[in-house]
């Protein structure tokens, strides 16, 4: 209920306040996709869900925006990475922003060594998914190379290069999209790489106005969050079974969703106690 009261007054657009915080150009629609993690069957969901939301409301100016992590955790990592190439094509205008899991990927193909933390945050998910055998639980030295050997000869090119292509933020209007946030007090030209894939705190407790309101995803709640300088659309799609989508337009913004049941995972040590299964 206590949400329920706090988005209504969110989207009011009568509110000279909020108009003067938080605005998008007229006849423009945003739809920000928060952290699918290998769910690529909530994803198919969501992109349903926008094309008939498109229909049924009609706009000049389409632009969507993924918020990074396609990829750990569930099981369709390699699914997803193929759906977010081919399609569908939901607006003209796509921004597919980099997560701090689509870092760790990279990093392990430039530094095989490095699976020994990805392994602890859901790259052997995503190893499964392109084909990677993956015997038992060592971490030798013989069985990373194995590894890493295996999965450069199983990612696609086309995986490659739209991995090495996305972005780390996109603006818009009075809106800044990042994955993990950004550091208050430096301005959002000015961020580093590292706080935009991996912040948390202090971003998530400031009450600063950075300039623009951030929507982010990384720390998966089972809501999304609304505050007055920040939206945060992680509902944790692979635990959760919950993938979430903001809808921008003007001064009011509205949520879609994919829902479908909540899988069994191992807890890790980014995710709130809360959201642990």
């Amino acid at each position: 209920m206590r949400f329920q009261k706090l988005l209504r007054s969110f989207r009011r657009p009568s509110a000279a306040r909020l108009r003067r915080q938080m605005r998008l150009s007229d006849d423009v629609r945003i739809y920000a996709i928060g952290d699918i993690h290998g769910r690529d069957d909530l994803l198919r969901i969501l992109h349903g869900r926008i094309q008939q939301d498109l229909e049924d409301r009609p706009v000049s100016e389409c632009i969507v925006v993924y918020v990074g992590d396609y990829v750990d955790r569930g099981a369709g990592s390699m699914q997803v990475i193929e759906t977010l190439i081919k399609g569908p094509q939901l607006a003209a205008e796509t921004h597919y922003l980099k997560g701090n899991h689509e870092d760790a990927l990279l990093t392990f193909l430039d530094d095989p060594g490095f699976l020994r933390m990805w392994r602890d945050y859901g790259g052997m998910e995503t190893l499964v998914s392109y084909g990677v055998k993956v015997p038992g639980d060592r971490v030798g030295d013989e069985w990373i190379r194995e590894v890493h050997q295996q999965f450069t000869a199983n990612l696609p090119s086309t995986h490659l290069a739209f991995l090495r292509g996305l972005e780390l933020s996109y603006s818009k209007d009075d809106f800044c999209f990042a994955h993990a946030g950004v550091r208050p007090g430096t301005p959002l030209d000015q961020q580093q790489a590292a706080d935009l894939l991996w912040i948390r705190e202090p971003f998530l407790a400031s009450k600063k106005n950075h300039g623009k309101i951030i929507v982010h995803g990384h720390t998966p709640q089972e809501q999304p969050v609304i505050k007055k300088n920040r939206l945060g659309i992680d509902t944790g799609a692979y635990i959760t079974g919950v993938l979430t989508a903001v809808v921008i337009e003007g001064t009011t913004f509205r949520f879609l969703q994919a829902r479908k049941p909540k899988l069994q995972v191992l807890p890790s040590a980014d995710v709130p106690e809360k959201l642990q299964a």
